[in-house]
């Protein structure tokens, strides 16, 4: 096979597309190469579908290899294995632009795989990887409808910045993935310091500018590739199947729709389908009735909403569903919050801690021993929607929607200075009907105002959908599952009035115009105000005390050079200072201190023996120090956790034949520090301290404490 390559640039660095030269095989191979990171997307697919699929079996899985930057995992096992966290969540951000843009009734098995092979720390690929996986699938054989594309945006000093380096991140007040077509937006996933709306729209149209030209030079090269699309048997229900359906039980489906009550909304459902087995059983195939019985009912749940502006459960697109808050109700807990929005509800927990809570975690761009301080868990148990189902290890998108809250938080913490903890969140969603991550942020919020976290601002969340049919449009304010599950997008927003803080955005279309995003920004603004009052009513501010069960932290500095004197040969020195504290201690690369303990006292012991571990005597200051042993030419004094010699003709003004006649050990006295010479060794007079007429003292004189 002949190598083919495309070269796209993009805000004055060129994306290079080529096939040809690796995984000659798969249906679809493409490399792309931008600076020294270059990543290999494939695409894959069987001839069959499945018997009776009823969806799109799509599979996406991106990969890091270690090896792309010259290293290996820190761990025993030196094999990439199971997907990381990050690896899960850019494997989201490509599924989720590229599955709205397969054939409908396309049910063959595809799978795209994405892997990073050179890593140059100055490129990100996540952008990368959404671009090269759709080129995978644009050079195939694969039915995708159009090309999709991708770019990161930042906003760096009051400017917008394309693909920006790792580098210039660092200073960017945006991350935002913007992916779509030459027509339109199909994925946003974005993170801000409280911009404003206006802000994140402009970010919106520099980055689909963008957009468009990849997707078109994409386009470009896959009409001149010119590779036939197999679409195989596509699995579309026919019109007459639809039309025995709808004559059946269409009347049933518009009545129901009409119901308020989703008890007898349900109900209604249930009984029109099972009419319509009963009817239709010896016409039209099981599969053939339920997919028909879908359509039909998503159909008369828009018609409603586009012609009467009138929802399911009777609300108008703006208004929100009732809002119930309970602070504080687990008592043992450090902070707590029941946050319930409809028929969504989340119980979030606040943990506080040390060092040690952190999340240790290792990717790519970060390397080994990593930490996080906050990080947020959503637990999503099947109980939520009613159901029967596995319980383990998260699935993507409950490590998705962790993320997605965790991030909208993130910019209300405080700095670490004014707030030393560690802080873990838990999601745990008990009830779920629409937006259970946004109801995340708000519960999550209220748990640390309740845990005595003093946030910079209170924030909330909401999830805005989309009713569009040709040119006409409805926006919906708190969707609940069954708009979700009808509706054209899902766009989660969190922040506050003034500004935003994350928002995703998922079209289900063929992509929405800029018109009908910045519409659903504005609207979302207006939601986001009165949830977040709704929140300020029963939580005004953070409180002032922390939970008695929460652990007291303190945190000091030192200087780098001390870091091995507290650490001790092998850790033995810190793991001393915590078994006689009974406080945990522990400290970083740049000589931050942080001390944890159950009280007070412990945490001052603490300080104190880390001060005289550290502490530097000075020659010509006096010090109070404590006899650890007496000879016959004078004694040894401690002074912090060095000892120094007081010579027995620099005890008294007067001459001392028996030191141990006047001292004992474990006296303390005051002594003076004369001279350290270049060994170290301390020269100590307690003479320098007595005035010249001082009497000599007895033994008993001495003090003990």
């Amino acid at each position: 096979m002949n190598k083919f390559s495309r070269t796209i640039a993009i805000a004055g660095r060129d994306l290079i597309f080529e096939t040809g030269k690796l995984a000659r095989q798969a249906h679809g191979s493409v490399t792309l190469q931008l600076g020294e990171t270059i990543l290999l997307a494939t695409a894959c697919r069987t001839d069959l579908p499945p018997e009776e699929a009823q969806f799109f079996p799509l599979r996406v899985d991106y990969q890091e290899k270690f090896s792309a930057s010259g290293k290996t995992l820190g761990g025993f096992i030196k094999r990439e294995g199971k997907l990381s966290e990050r690896e899960i969540l850019i494997s989201r951000l490509i599924d989720r632009p590229l599955r709205p843009m397969f054939e409908e009734g396309y049910c063959n098995e595809v799978q795209v795989l994405t892997y990073v092979l050179s890593y140059d720390a100055v490129h990100a690929p996540d952008p990368l990887a959404i671009c090269a996986a759709s080129a995978a699938l644009v050079i195939s054989d694969i039915p995708i409808i159009r090309p999709v594309a991708a770019v990161r945006v930042a906003f760096i000093e009051g400017n917008f910045v394309i693909n920006p380096t790792m580098s210039q991140m660092e200073n960017s007040l945006l991350d935002l993935i913007l992916a779509g077509t030459e027509e339109g937006i199909l994925m946003i996933e974005g993170y801000a310091d409280f911009l404003r709306e206006d802000q994140i729209f402009q970010a919106i149209e520099e980055g689909f500018r963008a957009v468009q030209i990849i997707a078109q030079g994409l386009r470009e090269w896959g009409e001149f590739l010119d590779k036939p699309k197999s679409c195989g048997k596509l699995r579309l229900l026919s019109q007459a199947c639809l039309d025995r359906v709808d004559h059946s039980i269409g009347k049933e489906i518009q009545a129901a729709v009409q119901c308020r009550q989703p008890e007898k909304f349900q109900e209604a459902i249930e009984l029109a389908k099972e009419k319509a087995f009963q009817i239709l059983q010896n016409e039209e195939s099981e599969a053939s009735i339920s997919t028909a019985f879908k359509k039909l009912l998503s159909h008369y749940l828009r018609k409603m909403i586009l012609n009467e502006n009138l929802r399911l459960d009777g609300r108008s697109p703006e208004e929100i569903r009732p809002i119930s808050i309970q602070m504080g109700p687990l008592p043992r807990t450090h902070g707590s919050a029941l946050f319930t929005r409809g028929g969504t509800q989340a119980l979030s927990v606040c943990t506080l801690g040390g060092e040690k809570m952190a999340q240790r975690y290792e990717d790519l761009l970060s390397g080994e021993n990593s930490a996080r301080r906050f990080y947020l868990q959503y637990f999503f148990p099947p109980f939520s929607v009613g159901e029967v189902g596995r319980m383990g290890t998260p699935g993507r998108r409950e490590i998705g929607h962790g993320k997605l809250a965790e991030r909208s938080l993130a910019p209300v913490l405080p700095p670490v200075p004014l707030f030393p903890y560690v802080i873990r969140l838990e999601s745990n969603i008990f009830e779920s009907n629409g937006s259970s991550s946004m109801a995340s942020v708000c519960a999550g919020c209220l748990s640390l105002m309740d845990a005595g976290v003093p946030v910079k601002r209170p924030v909330a969340g909401i999830a805005m959908g989309l009713i569009f049919e040709g040119e006409r449009f409805v926006i919906l304010s708190d969707i609940t599952g069954k708009e979700d599950a009808h509706g054209d997008m899902d766009l989660k927003v969190a922040g506050d009035s003034e500004g935003i803080t994350a928002f995703q955005l998922d079209i289900k279309s063929n992509g929405i115009t800029l018109q009908i995003m910045k519409a659903a920004l504005a609207q979302a603004k207006v939601g986001l105000t009165h949830i977040l009052h709704k929140m300020l009513e029963v939580s005004p501010k953070s409180k002032q005390q922390l939970s008695r069960y929460a652990p007291r932290i303190e945190t000091i500095h030192v200087k780098p050079s001390k870091i091995g004197v507290i650490i001790g040969p092998g850790g033995k020195q810190i793991r001393a200072l915590n078994e006689e504290t009974g406080a945990t201690v522990d400290i970083d690369d740049n000589g931050v201190v942080s001390i944890s303990a159950n009280s007070q006292e412990a945490i001052q012991k603490a300080k104190e023996l880390i001060h005289n571990l550290i502490a530097e005597v000075e020659i010509g200051k006096t010090y109070k120090g404590q006899v650890v042993s007496i000879v016959p030419f004078g004694v040894f004094v401690k002074i912090f956790e060095k000892e120094g010699l007081c010579h027995i003709s620099e005890f008294d003004n007067v001459r001392i034949n028996n030191l141990h006649e006047v001292c004992k050990e474990g006296d303390f006295i005051e002594v003076k520090v004369l001279d350290i010479n270049e060994r170290g060794q301390i020269k100590l007079s307690r003479k320098a301290t007595l005035s010249s007429v001082s009497p000599p003292l007895a033994s008993s004189q001495y003090s003990s404490h």
